[in-house]
């Protein structure tokens, strides 16, 4: 029986370290599936320079790639990898700034972007904030007082029968995976709504053409039936946040 030892922390760190590989992982964190020429452009290098930061972040567990006929797609391995990306962004240095383009694309993350498969920035931050004020999803500490420790979220009886009512069938969330979990926003350090309970209503707000994808990667925009849609089913201050 193998003995589970300290996690080579070192050995995935290295390989997200290189600035090209970073900006790889990166573009997958909206949860998609890129071919090799899509990375190496999102990267910055060539086609045949590509191919061997792809094999590393391969041997570290961090993508998996899928065969497509003659084609290869590469995704992000697991949901987590995404969440360390979004953990290891709230510490991290931003980039700077150094074209309009650029400028441009960095607000429109900061405004409303996917963590992998769910809503993020300030619209995530702001819908998450609606979902708690409405009662769809309460916050529980264990501990008290001065002794309290690790917050968590729960899906209430009336969030249940909400979310129903709304189209997400919250009795069909796949059980291989946490309903209810929670990202702390790298840009807005607060909570935005994770989980499989985060994929199912990001999906339902595509579903309702409430949003729609952006121009830039990970990028998500709110559509006016969506602005309109998220105020009155939810209260999510829209005005404010996009």
């Amino acid at each position: 029986m193998d003995v589970r030892t300290e996690a080579d922390v070192a050995h995935v760190a290295a390989a997200i370290g290189d600035p090209s590989r970073a900006k790889v992982l990166l573009a997958l964190a909206g949860g998609g599936a890129l071919p090799a020429s899509a990375l190496a452009a999102e990267a910055g290098v060539s086609n045949s320079t590509i191919s061997g930061h792809l094999a590393k972040l391969l041997e570290a567990r961090l993508l998996t790639v899928e065969l497509d006929g003659r084609h290869r797609y590469y995704r992000l391995a697991t949901t987590d990898v995404a969440r360390a990306l979004e953990q290891l962004a709230l510490i991290a240095r931003p980039l700077p700034v150094r074209s309009l383009n650029a400028d441009t694309r960095a607000k429109a993350l900061l405004r409303a972007r996917l963590c992998y498969d769910h809503l993020a920035g300030r619209l995530g931050v702001a819908v998450m904030g609606a979902l708690l004020e409405k009662g769809i999803l309460a916050a529980e500490q264990t501990g008290a007082g001065a002794e309290a420790t690790d917050i968590t979220y729960v899906l209430t009886p009336l969030g249940r029968e909400e979310l129903t009512a709304f189209g997400v069938g919250t009795e069909r969330l796949p059980r291989r995976r946490a309903s209810v979990r929670f990202c702390v926003d790298w840009a807005e350090q607060r909570h935005h709504l994770a989980g499989a309970l985060g994929a199912a209503f990001t999906a339902r707000l595509f579903a309702l053409e409430w949003l729609r994808h952006g121009r830039y990667r990970r990028v998500v925009r709110l559509t006016d039936a969506g602005r309109e849609g998220l105020a009155t089913a939810f209260g999510v201050p829209v005005d404010q946040v996009t």
